[in-house]
């Protein structure tokens, strides 16, 4: 049982054309043809609208008396028919948005189901049967099974006792005025989703709730069940697959192998039915097309996490991601902030394609890492839509898109070229000795059975034995893609309806407050490992933590110096703060395959006034508190940058600095342009003591041999255990 809107609910049950369907168009379409066929003439459009949810006998009534009674209405419904179900036959049902979610949240909440459709029962069936949903209603009553049609109360009296429920504990679910009638005759909860033709004013008024689409009466009803907890990593997704289309824009370690599972997880209820994705790296997206799918391993569970229901798109190909613009409910945007000025213009026009389309608000889900990210999208693809549509249009077009700051509680790594090159060898060597023994199973069983008892269906077995070999074959291989911790939450702000019901989306007031605790704790100290570690020789965050020194550091920046001023800063939030510090060490120490160069590239943009580390200073220091460790760490992302030999440009940006003045000073009060802002560096009077500090842990790591790797703080200032 349900409590909808005030009223204890117990089943629920729907009429079909028109309501579930959207048939009742093609319904049109197809008596005018049928007419014209057998009749030689045309039939009107007033005679088909007044048709709507009556019965056969009714609605050959009506059509008599407009054409009069030799008309052949029998044989114009029996072409009809048969138009219709080729139709559905070679197309499939156009189900009606939103119905899915409805029927999933409806019988996972206990409800009873039922069909009461004027339809006859061999038209029904087919059609529940091709749409897939037939398995979601206990009963079905059809128009030939009943002897008054709409909008006389037999059919929902009928499927309402069939249920055992009084019907005014049932919602019946219709479309037109007579099914209204019909369902407030019966003493039910009429729920009115508006079709080709509003009710009279008198009639509406009689419907509980009256909705413009299904999608408007989800919302309702979404908020009437119970939302569902957060997933474990090992949950199954959905089975239910909707209408919906997502698109990720930028299919890197968050878009591949983080929101992919956000994703398809959705609202618990149903998935998806595609996500879109966009790179630029041919290689990776012609293997996941080839596939059809990827996996996302889970080394900590020992768990492969297959991800389905993908298609890749080129990032250069603009017509198609316009069109994924157009076609998503929500687009996550993974792009760094280079790429998204690049990608902007883009951007805009598909927001411009979608708008002329009339289709229904928007989310773009910004994962930037950056404070202020939404907004620094939004900017730019403001910018880009007033030069494309004018102001006007770009107000009306932004006010239905919402752009979510957010904030990923994930450590993804995404696979290596080279490491994704070996795989697909290895991958297709095994799909070929799979295929081969899929033949040979088949051969030996045919050997077996002898001759085929009946020949008549011998093509078609054949045909089908022979596509699903190289799919059988295929169905038992995984392409791993991507490493991943467990961790699950996404912390979002705003998004619309759409994203207030993902089951993996926590959404919160102010996102800045959880983005600083992350960027404190988890981003500057990720960093600060990744330098440290590298510096003393290891390949990875996990091999980095097994080292002391290592770790040692880290509990200096986050136990004495990062954790208390953040709690000095925001009492209230020491709750989020225990939630997010805890596991991350842990997952550091099992980092294996998360190299150093990765987690510590780009050091020019983490050494800036408000961000990771500077911040975490700025805001230590106005609490009062030391930070002999932070200052240790700027020291350690020079000599990184110095040393770095994997072709990171802001590395090589460092090192023309310090070549121009050695030393930290020009680099941390640099002044230039970075990504065409102002550079935030160190005012050399105003800082000049923190500047002193961190050139005297400078100068001592000059010397390999130096004392200062291994103990870089006074033990007794810093508690520093020694190694």
């Amino acid at each position: 049982m349900i409590n909808f809107l005030g009223k204890p609910i117990e089943s629920a049950i729907f009429d079909m054309d028109g309501t579930m369907f959207d048939t009742e168009r093609l319904r049109f379409q197809t008596i005018r043809q049928a007419s014209i066929e057998v009749a030689g003439q045309a039939i009107e459009e007033r005679t088909l609208i007044g048709s709507l949810g009556l019965s056969a006998r009714r609605a050959e009534e009506l059509a008599k008396a407009h054409y009069g009674e030799d008309y052949p209405y029998v044989e114009v419904r029996r072409r009809a028919d048969e138009l219709e179900l080729q139709h559905v036959r070679q197309r499939g049902v156009p189900v009606k948005e939103g119905l899915l979610q409805v029927l999933e949240r409806l019988r996972r909440s206990g409800l009873t189901m039922a069909v009461a459709t004027s339809s006859r029962r061999s038209i029904a069936e087919e059609y529940l049967i091709n749409a897939n949903v037939l398995k979601y209603f206990d009963i079905t009553v059809c128009g030939d099974e009943v002897q008054r049609g709409k909008p006389h109360p037999e059919i929902f009296l009928r499927a309402a006792m069939e249920l055992n429920r009084a019907p005014e504990r049932c919602l019946m679910v219709e479309d037109s005025e007579n099914g209204l009638l019909s369902a407030s005759a019966a003493g039910g909860r009429p729920i009115l989703i508006h079709d080709i033709k509003a009710p009279r004013p008198e009639v509406q008024a009689r419907a509980f709730q009256s909705y413009q689409s299904m999608q408007h009466f989800l919302s309702d009803l979404a908020d009437c069940v119970p939302r569902l907890d957060l997933p474990a990593v090992t949950d199954p997704f959905p089975q239910a697959v909707s209408e919906i289309r997502v698109g990720i824009h930028g299919f890197g370690a968050m878009g591949g192998g983080y929101l992919t599972q956000v994703f398809s997880h959705w609202d618990g209820y149903t998935r998806p039915c595609e996500i879109i994705g966009v790179t630029g790296d041919q290689l990776l997206r012609d293997a996941i097309n080839a596939f059809g799918k990827f996996s996302v391993r889970y080394g900590k569970l020992a768990f492969d996490q297959t991800i389905d229901h993908l298609t890749m798109i080129d990032m250069a190909d603009e017509e198609a991601v316009v069109a994924m613009y157009r076609d998503a409910v929500i687009v996550g945007l993974t792009l760094p902030e280079q790429a998204i000025r690049r990608q902007a213009k883009v951007i805009a026009r598909g927001l411009l394609f979608r708008n002329g389309a009339g289709t229904r608000e928007l989310t773009i889900l910004v994962v930037l890492n950056k404070v202020g990210g939404a907004a620094y999208v939004r900017r730019h693809v403001e910018s880009a839509l007033q030069e494309i549509a004018g102001a006007a249009e770009c107000a009306r077009i932004l006010a239905a898109t919402h752009f979510s700051e957010t904030v990923v509680s994930r450590i993804v790594t995404r696979l290596g070229r080279e490491a994704l090159r070996r795989q697909l060898r290895i991958k297709c060597e095994l799909f070929e000795k799979n295929l081969a023994a899929v033949h040979q199973a088949r051969e030996i069983a045919r050997e077996a059975q002898g001759e085929e008892t009946r020949p008549e269906l011998a093509r078609e077995v054949n045909l089908l034995s022979r596509a699903s070999g190289p799919a059988t074959a295929l169905s038992r291989l995984h392409l791993i893609l991507f490493n991943s911790e467990p961790d699950m939450q996404l912390y979002a702000q705003g998004g619309g309806s759409v994203l207030r019901r993902l089951r993996q989306v926590k959404s919160v007031d102010d996102i800045a407050q959880i983005q600083i605790i992350k960027n404190r704790l988890w981003n500057g100290t990720h960093a600060i490992i990744a330098w440290y570690a590298s510096l003393l020789g290891h390949p990875t965050i996990g091999r980095g933590m097994s080292d002391a020194r290592v770790v040692a550091l880290v509990r200096q920046v986050i136990d004495k110096e990062i954790k208390p001023a953040l709690l000095r800063e925001s009492p209230q939030l020491e709750a989020v703060i225990a939630t997010m510090m805890r596991p991350f060490l842990e997952r550091c120490r099992s980092s294996f395959k998360d190299p150093c160069g990765r987690v510590g590239r780009d050091p020019l943009r983490k050494l800036q006034r408000r961000e990771r580390i500077l911040g975490s200073i700025a805001l230590a220091r106005k609490h009062g508190i030391p930070t002999p460790g932070l200052e240790f760490a700027i020291a350690l992302a020079i000599r990184y940058a110095l040393s770095d030999e994997t072709g990171d440009p802001e590395c090589a940006r460092i090192r023309e600095l310090h070549a121009q003045e050695p030393g930290v000073e020009g680099v941390l009060t640099w002044r230039g342009l970075y990504n065409g802002h102002p550079y935030q560096g160190l005012d050399p009077v105003a800082d000049a003591a923190l500047i002193a500090a961190v050139a005297a842990h400078f100068d001592k790591l000059a010397d390999p041999d130096s004392d200062h790797w291994q103990r870089p703080l006074d033990p007794g200032n810093a508690d520093m255990p020694a190694t």
